[in-house]
Order: structure tokens, then C-alpha cells, then sequence
């Protein structure tokens, strides 16, 4: 399938955010499978999969974005692999233009603790810009309870930075919805989840969160940064 031009993605866009403002996670992944093709990429950080179960499942064999910044802890990269031998889609591991060391010698080292901002534009914000080149459309797995920051998100929205739909089918959706969906459907779990880690991001940034405290908490605990910018924030 062809790129589309922005103006018509745009158009899009307003389309569905209107038609599909109540539909189910299911019926707008079943819709933008059907709309972009292969033009469709899914992100997923491997914490919960749930995102890539129900994408598996209304779009199967769409392509999988994940994020390899070189931080992942072990269960994530574990997670990853799980999930490519077990669903029905094409997984597309994207890697930082510098690795780890190559970074630490033109950066220093530890510049995630330096400049946490820095770190996230170079090890995903860039690769991300990067591959989405190669789609009309991307979904995330945004949901309005996770933070203040994400309560106004739609469910279909438009990435004005990139001119793609962003795809939000989880907006509406819970912790309480994720837990449900994962243990009717067997869904695979990074083991993390189980460990106090309700946020799973790079090892050096992530920390385990208080019962009962915001899940985004355990992001750059310390710090006023809460989001990593992939999501314009």
C-alpha cells in the first residue's frame, strides 16, 4: 500500500475521531487494520502486551514496533521474544542510530542521569521518528488513567509532528481492564509487573512504585519529568 498524502491522512483523522469516539478497542483496531494495511505499526514497550494481543487478534500480522534503547532490563528483552514466537504479527526492533558505548563516548557516560531528556531524544524519540517514515498510522497504548498528562487522550488522534494518525484504542480503558483482558486471554506479562515495576521503562530510569501511588511515579523517580517524549510531551 501507497503512503497517503498528509492532507488526506489529516481528513482521515477527523473522520474517525468522530465516527469511532465510542467504538470498542476492538472495532478501531479492526478499522485501522483494514484502512492502512501494512501502512499500520504498533508500538509496544513489552510491559503489559496486551495492546499486541488485541491487535494480534483484529489486525494479525501487523507490524510491531519495539524500542531497543540498549537499557531494557532482561525481562523485557525476554518479553519481546515471547511475544514475537507467539502471536501472528511482524516484529520490527528498532535500534538508536549510536549504541550504548558509542554514545558514551561522544555524550560521557550516564547520560541518562545527566540530561534524562537527551537520553530519551537519541535513544527513542529519534528511532521512532525514523521508522514511522514507513507508516500512515501508528497505535499506542495510551490510556487517560496512567497520569494527569494523558487524560484528554483520544482515541484517534492526529500526530501533527509526524502527519500520521496516532491511534489510541486503550484510551478509555483501566488498570482494572488491562488485568481482566490479560487473564481471560492468557496474555503474555513481562514478569516485572508482578514486582512492583507498574511501569516498565530503560533499567537505569525505572524503580518499583508505592502501593497505591500514580504508576507513572516509578519513571525518573526524583525528577519532574514524567514522560519520555514519544508522545509530544
Amino acid at each position: 500500500m501507497d503512503a497517503r498524502p498528509r492532507v488526506e491522512l489529516r481528513r482521515l483523522a477527523d473522520l474517525a475521531a468522530a465516527e469511532l469516539r465510542d467504538a470498542t478497542a476492538e472495532e478501531i483496531l479492526s478499522w485501522a487494520g483494514r484502512t492502512f494495511g501494512d501502512r499500520l505499526a504498533v508500538a509496544s514497550s513489552m510491559a503489559d502486551t496486551v495492546l499486541v494481543d488485541l491487535a494480534a487478534r483484529h489486525a494479525p500480522g501487523v507490524h510491531v514496533l519495539f524500542l531497543d534503547t540498549g537499557y531494557h532490563f532482561p525481562e523485557t528483552i525476554g518479553t519481546r521474544d515471547a511475544v514475537a514466537a507467539a502471536y501472528p504479527i511482524r516484529l520490527v526492533t528498532v535500534a538508536p542510530e549510536q549504541s550504548v558505548a558509542e554514545q558514551d563516548r561522544w555524550y560521557g557516560p550516564r547520560l541518562y542521569a545527566r540530561d534524562p531528556d537527551k537520553c530519551c531524544a537519541l535513544r527513542k524519540i529519534a528511532p521512532l521518528d525514523a521508522v514511522l517514515e514507513h507508516y500512515d498510522a501508528w497505535v499506542t497504548g495510551l490510556r487517560r488513567d496512567e497520569s494527569p498528562t494523558r487524560a484528554d487522550t483520544p482515541v484517534i488522534g492526529w500526530d501533527d509532528r509526524r502527519g500520521k494518525l496516532k491511534i489510541s484504542p486503550l484510551a478509555g480503558w483501566t488498570a482494572d481492564d488491562v488485568r481482566d483482558y490479560a487473564a481471560r486471554h492468557g496474555v503474555l506479562l513481562n514478569p516485572l509487573l508482578g514486582e512492583g515495576y507498574l511501569s516498565i521503562g530503560c533499567r537505569p530510569c525505572t524503580t518499583r512504585v508505592a502501593a497505591g501511588a500514580d504508576p507513572r511515579s516509578g519513571r525518573w523517580a526524583g525528577r519532574a519529568k514524567t514522560e519520555c517524549g514519544l508522545h509530544g510531551r
